[in-house]
């Protein structure tokens, strides 16, 4: 069975229809396979191991784990009778990383996310097994680490001439009628149609005042990424059959060009096909890079004209999470705070290990500072860790106590790599 389908709904007999294909490749008769009990079982299991905040309703997941039995059935029961109908989203503005601006927020309650998962475990291998090899984000067995290595790879391909592009407000200006147009090539099943529509068409709730969307799908909702990933895919395929080397994370996108024409002519085949589609190219942050001599950045990093680091955003987020956990009025032992900050620089290590091994030592040294700091403090002395602090904690005193270090980690990673090439 393929790893992307949900085994609780797609069968053997449905799975070879998928590969052998169905009569006028348009799918009937989902509907029951969404109310189905395994599958709402499934889809609860999915939606606890996610966690995320109530809804407007205020129920915890803890709390619908309480009556599960009973919750399962009512929501089978109304979607089989058709009187299923979604709460509205409760919208929240979150700080964006490493800047004062915020974005917006869907959280659905958690039995509306119950059935927004039941979907896509039925319509996620419908479209999965014709989306574009390009195409990376919220997708069944890929990640933000195979777009990055394809981005490498063609750069170091000579593709240095990059279309750096950003959609504006993308999920905000999702067409509601051409992305079910989009869904109905492969779906014919109308009580599914129909329930999609409600999802896009959910009341809003924020700062105690409800609207609906005329637009957009929310992000935070359990079915806006497969969502967004098909209304991007026309776009993949045009890029494709185009010749064009794009790399698409969600609406997050590059194009790789081994000139400076053939960029121009990507970017204006995005921008025409962009308007066609109701979407907004960004007039300020697009634009076309000769990476020989700028930077861009991608996922994160940024790709330097030789070496790769980690973006000013993305430095920041770090910062900002270890801060958090090395106040210098911790009341915590060393070995706590310790404890607190390595799962944090572990994560981080593993996602940017691949950065110029400058940054390490220097990621290091700011992170031994703040402990430093700490430790002056509760010696009566003020301000930063520095001078005689070095001397009297020591870089081996933080190792001695299981500090996780970057740039040991770093070295660990090259003598691997010497050792399997050789």
């Amino acid at each position: 069975m393929a790893v992307w389908a949900e085994p609780s709904v797609w069968t053997t007999r449905m799975l070879t229809a998928l590969v052998d294909g169905v009569k006028g490749g348009r799918w009937f008769s989902l509907f029951d396979k969404v109310y189905a009990e395994r599958n709402l079982e499934a889809a609860f299991e999915k939606v606890r191991v996610n966690k995320g905040a109530p809804g407007v309703d205020q129920q915890t997941i803890k709390q619908f784990e309480r009556h599960y039995r009973s919750n399962l059935d009512a929501l089978h029961k109304t979607l089989r009778a058709g009187t299923y109908r979604p709460k509205p989203v409760k919208r929240v503005q979150i700080p964006k990383p490493g800047s004062k601006e915020t974005r917006p927020l869907g959280i659905p309650t958690v039995r509306d996310r119950v059935v927004q998962t039941a979907v896509r475990n039925v319509l996620e291998p419908i479209f999965e097994r014709e989306f574009a090899e390009h195409s990376y984000g919220f997708r069944p067995g890929r990640g933000c680490k195979d777009a990055l290595r394809r981005v490498d790879g063609l750069l170091k391909s000579g593709y240095t001439w990059v279309v750096d592009a950003d959609l504006k407000s993308y999920f905000d200006t999702i067409d509601h009628e051409r992305l079910m147009a989009l869904v109905e090539r492969r779906v014919s099943d109308g009580k599914v149609l129909n329930l999609l529509r409600m999802f896009l068409e959910q009341e809003v709730m924020e700062d105690l005042q409800a609207w609906t969307p005329e637009r957009g799908t929310p992000q935070g909702a359990v079915i806006s990424p497969l969502l967004s990933n098909i209304y991007l895919d026309p776009l993949d395929h045009l890029m494709a059959e185009r010749g064009y080397a794009m790399v698409r994370y969600a609406d997050d996108f590059v194009i790789l060009c081994q000139s400076e024409e053939e960029a121009r002519r990507a970017l204006d085949e995005v921008r025409a096909w962009a308007a066609e589609a109701k979407l907004t190219i960004h007039p300020t942050k697009t634009r076309i890079v000769n990476q020989r001599e700028e930077s861009f950045a991608f996922l994160g990093y940024e790709f330097r004209p030789k070496y790769r680091f980690p973006r000013k955003k993305s430095m920041q987020k770090l910062r900002d999470s270890i801060r958090e956990r090395t106040q210098r009025t911790n009341g915590d032992s060393l070995q706590v705070i310790i404890q607190k900050v390595n799962p944090v620089l572990r994560g981080w290590f593993e996602y940017f290990k691949h950065s110029h091994y400058t940054l390490f030592r220097e990621v290091d040294g700011w992170m031994r500072m703040r402990l430093r700091s700490i430790l002056r403090k509760r010696a009566k002395k003020k301000g930063r860790g520095r001078g005689s602090d070095h001397q009297r904690w020591p870089n081996v005193f933080f190792a001695e106590r299981g500090l996780f270090t970057l740039e040991l980690a770093h070295a660990t990673v090259l003598a691997a790599l010497r050792k399997a090439n050789h």
